[in-house]
């Protein structure tokens, strides 16, 4: 989940979204909207892939992360499909020109559905907001592990930052630090596939290509969450200057980042073996080079994080601002408004930090984020939005395989709930 949406999806909702209010259409080529689909999936839970391959086996876990990313297309189609179908219904009149997720959830279920929708959407960028804070803990932990733990790097480092950082309400003014992430995690990737190439020595023939039927949902988990940005589809395709051809180019993204995803994760698993850790950067030699990359995509991290936030700090200020006794306290105290809202950016930021602090392993969380919140938000509510929506013109076969899609979500989200549960 991560993501994330994790990384961008944020920022380019909020673009995609003021572009359409100035009143203009979508202008976005495919190549652009093609590289905008891959900076919205791709987020940091990619560096633990090579764990949940350790778990699975090189070939289990490739065949995990390809059925992970084609159900993920599956359902993102699955939200176009609805979108045209209410702009079918709707005259010229009526079309507002750009729907969200929680718009879906609203035209199904009233406000209920929108709730709903917003309260998973939510969920899911937390799960990805402390992802971070662990990633960059447990990261900076190995470059200055004499200097204090993972979780005092959070509360003593991070948190007084975050603190400081969530009063920026422009995220443009963060853009330069998203791309130097997304520049240090390419960095990392390269690094870590230098290290298998020089480590490899006959490593098939000593690696697991499947550990058992019980090890697939760990790693089916952590690929849905390393498919973040989901809620973006439809701001995304919205963007596009020839909407129609939107599937095609999102096909294109979704099958390069499976064969991206799959490499890197046998790369990973087949050079560290049993030994390779739930973030693969913690496997990388005390070299200069290696404490560069990690450092530098922790400092990239810990600026882009408020990108993670900005979604979460939406819907609590608008709720904030929604209630009767906030509009009222705001007109009798002068300045009530901006401190509440900004005590209410620390609290979600303190909150986020103290729940971090408490995970002590990366890949299960992101697993149990994936098989949970992600699985919901990925497969459950656009099966139903399909369904209900252009459920009447659909044939039987395709009605099925929606109902289909919707009993694995929910069985899958129950299994790591379960799981997560009664696994300690």
């Amino acid at each position: 989940m991560e993501g994330a949406a994790p990384l961008l999806a944020a920022r380019g909702e909020e673009e995609v979204v003021e572009g359409r209010r100035r009143g203009g259409g979508g202008g976005a080529t495919s190549a652009q909207t093609l590289g905008n689909v891959v900076v919205s999936i791709v987020g940091t839970g990619v560096l633990g892939l090579p764990y949940a391959f350790r778990t699975a086996g090189w070939v289990a876990g490739s065949l995990g992360v390809a059925a992970a990313g084609c159900a993920t297309l599956y359902c993102m189609l699955l939200l176009v499909d609805c979108r045209d179908k209410l702009e079918e219904k709707e005259s010229e009149e009526t079309y507002h020109g750009h729907y969200t997720y929680g718009d879906l959830g609203e035209k199904c279920f009233g406000t209920i559905g929108r709730c709903l929708t917003e309260i998973l959407i939510l969920v899911s960028q937390a799960g990805g907001s402390v992802a971070y804070l662990i990633f960059i803990g447990q990261n900076l932990h190995s470059v200055f592990s004499q200097l204090m733990s993972p979780a005092a790097f959070i509360f003593a480092i991070l948190l007084p930052v975050q603190i400081a950082l969530s009063f920026i309400r422009s995220l443009s003014s963060l853009s330069p630090f998203s791309i130097f992430a997304d520049v240090c995690n390419v960095l990392a990737m390269a690094i870590v596939i230098k290290e298998d190439l020089q480590l490899f020595d006959h490593p098939v023939a000593n690696r697991s290509a499947f550990n058992g039927l019980w090890a697939i949902p760990f790693t089916f988990g952590v690929a849905v969450f390393c498919f973040e940005g989901f809620s973006m589809t439809l701001a995304l395709e919205s963007s596009m200057a020839e909407r129609r051809k939107f599937r095609w180019v999102l096909s294109q993204a979704v099958v390069g980042i499976i064969i991206v995803y799959a490499c890197f994760g046998v790369c990973g698993y087949l050079a560290y073996g049993e030994a390779t850790k739930d973030i693969i950067t913690l496997n990388l030699p005390n070299s200069w080079s290696s404490a560069a990359v990690k450092v530098g995509l922790c400092i990239a991290l810990v600026f882009t994080f408020p990108v993670m936030m900005h979604p979460i700090h939406e819907i609590v200020e608008e709720r904030f601002q929604s209630s009767g006794c906030f509009q009222k306290l705001s007109h009798k105290v002068r300045g009530a408004e901006w401190v509440g809202l900004h005590s209410s950016r620390i609290v979600m930021v303190t909150i986020l930090s103290v729940v971090a602090s408490f995970i002590p392993a990366f890949g299960s969380f992101i697993s149990f984020v994936g098989s949970t919140v992600c699985a919901l938000l990925s497969f459950v509510l656009p099966t139903i939005f399909h369904l209900s929506i252009v459920g009447s013109s659909m044939s039987r076969w395709r009605r099925w395989g929606d109902y289909g899609f919707l009993l694995f979500g929910l069985g899958f989200a129950g299994y790591g709930l379960i799981t997560a549960l009664f696994s300690h």
